[in-house]
């Protein structure tokens, strides 16, 4: 067992309200001011002020400061703020897996439904939710690529990065296989090196536009990496449509994107994988998890908070006394305390 400490709350979304505690002294002030001015109508403001000798405007300020206090306290509370301390080692028979998704421009086209790039997103998280033992990490790629997570056994961590998917992630466009693969094979963990339990998907319509499939192809090979593919598209493909706008080459003619399979057929036979056609009554994702299941699972270590003790309740418990503190300090003056001075300066106490 190794021992850390983190703070995290839970319920985060909770914590916007403060912007709305942080209005309440200028609402306040908008208020004095405007009983201030409703004051001056009735008569000189000093005269007004001797006639109310138990009055305090400071009172005012320090019940507005202790309220806000108060609130934004209870907010943490209701956050529900968390710390972790115990970190568990956990031991699992699996295989380590790299999601390697295509995330170009062309992935946009609506050739299978409702497009490529929401199909994609949708298959992988119904993959995420069926795993139980394996590790996985996702990288998308386009013209460059970029490791979004890396091997994990997080899956909430997962599904949210899939959600994240699109175009947008990678500024280059284009279709870079063989540079995708490369920093892929980089993303497997030293532990499981030579034992025959890593895999790629590769998720892509095929249309790669770089020469460096081989290179990466023969480092799969030596790495004992298995990579299974999915073609998504059709070979017939379909124009490109980009915020609902046809793309148009530098001739002026329409942009069609079309499923490149042999390619991806390549790479999975070099490899020992499987390649499969998207098709819109099936993703092509039961085929390679009936493969996985045929691989070596091996055992598989990584780290895991078991529990978080909640701290709510200091929050809350400070907050409730700063509202008894506000509720306890009236407007006025007590006349039994008249003596007292303590929201006043000094000069003010003299001239009494």
């Amino acid at each position: 067992m190794v021992e850390t400490n983190i703070f995290i709350f839970a319920h985060s979304q909770w914590l916007w309200l403060l912007l709305a505690v942080g209005l309440l002294p200028l609402l306040y002030w908008m208020l004095r001011l405007y009983s201030r001015r409703k004051l001056r109508r009735l008569g000189n403001e000093a005269t007004l002020k001797a006639l109310m000798p138990d009055y305090s405007s400071s009172r005012g300020w320090v019940k507005i400061a202790l309220l806000c206090l108060s609130l934004s306290l209870m907010i943490v509370a209701l956050a529900r703020p968390q710390t972790g301390s115990k970190l568990r080692q956990l031991e699992s028979n699996g295989r380590e897996i790299v999601l390697l998704v295509d995330v170009s421009n062309s992935m946009l086209a609506e050739d299978v439904t409702p497009s490529r790039m929401a199909r994609t997103r949708y298959a992988i998280t119904r993959l995420l939710e069926s795993m139980n033992e394996d590790r996985v990490g996702i990288v998308a790629f386009a013209d460059e690529t970029e490791v979004l997570l890396p091997i994990t056994g997080d899956y909430k961590m997962a599904e949210a990065v899939t959600k994240r998917l699109s175009p947008e992630l990678i500024a280059e466009q284009g279709t870079d296989i063989g540079k995708a693969l490369e920093v892929a094979l980089l993303s497997f963990t030293r532990t499981t090196q030579s034992s025959g339990s890593r895999v790629v998907i590769l998720i892509t319509d095929g249309e790669a536009h770089d020469q460096s499939s081989e290179k990466a192809i023969e480092l799969a090979k030596q790495e004992g990496v298995m990579v299974c593919a999915i073609g998504i598209g059709t070979p017939e493909g379909v124009p490109l449509k980009i915020n609902g706008k046809h793309i148009e080459d530098e001739e002026g003619k329409m942009v069609v994107t079309k499923l490149g399979e042999p390619l991806l057929q390549q790479i999975a036979e070099a490899t020992g994988g499987i390649y499969t056609r998207s098709r819109n009554e099936s993703f092509g994702l039961e085929e390679i998890i009936e493969r996985l299941d045929q691989m070596e699972a091996i055992e598989l270590t990584h780290m895991t908070f078991e529990e978080y003790d909640e701290q709510y309740q200091w929050f809350l418990g400070a907050g409730l006394l700063l509202l008894i503190a506000e509720l306890l300090i009236l407007d006025r003056r007590n006349p039994l305390l008249r003596g007292v001075h303590l929201f006043e300066r000094g000069d003010n106490v003299k001239q009494r």
